[in-house]
């Protein structure tokens, strides 16, 4: 079963780009997961993954970027940090209204038996919940492709983010991400 995000979202997937189910493309954890089929390598799939949960701590946007690496590294192997930076509205418009941070990571990793260099942008923000304020919602979408992959689908991936928004009651009632 698909994970679900602890503040529903609304989003545009962009052209080229399918959702999939995310049991079926490796990751269940994922409350949306969407392939990139006309660039499928030997092997791999790029592709966009958003998930979330609830945080009750006060850990901030890099602690949150440094627990991802350690998840990845436990699960595929060598991480590098390729750049990490903050950004906000004021610098992309359109983005979710609130501050995230950006991070791009090259990973040894080991695919369907075969050893892969991939390229992973990953973008994490924290929605406060106003209606109990002890907890956030932590969201990460993020971009994996083969290294030599990257430069076909990060554009679509950027014009992802550029669409991610708060869903509105009337969106939620019909139906989310």
């Amino acid at each position: 079963m698909p994970g679900t995000l602890p503040v529903p979202l609304t989003c545009e997937l962009p052209q080229g780009w399918q959702a999939a189910p995310p049991d079926e493309a490796g990751a269940p954890q994922a409350a949306l997961v969407a392939l990139h089929l006309a660039s499928k390598g030997e092997g791999f799939v790029p592709n966009i993954t958003v998930t979330g949960r609830t945080r009750t701590d006060a850990a901030g946007l890099t602690r949150i970027a440094e627990e991802s690496i350690r998840r990845l590294q436990e699960a595929v192997g060598t991480v590098h940090v390729v750049k990490r930076s903050e950004v906000g509205t004021s610098e992309a418009p359109g983005l979710v209204d609130t501050p995230g941070i950006v991070q791009n990571l090259h990973i040894d990793a080991t695919v369907n038996g075969q050893p892969m260099k991939l390229a992973q942008s990953q973008f994490f923000l924290i929605l406060e919940n106003e209606q109990r304020p002890n907890e956030r919602a932590e969201i990460e979408i993020a971009l994996t492709a083969k290294t030599e992959q990257l430069h076909e689908v990060l554009e679509g991936f950027q014009e992802f983010l550029r669409t991610v928004r708060p869903a509105s009651q009337d969106e939620v009632d019909g139906s989310q991400t």
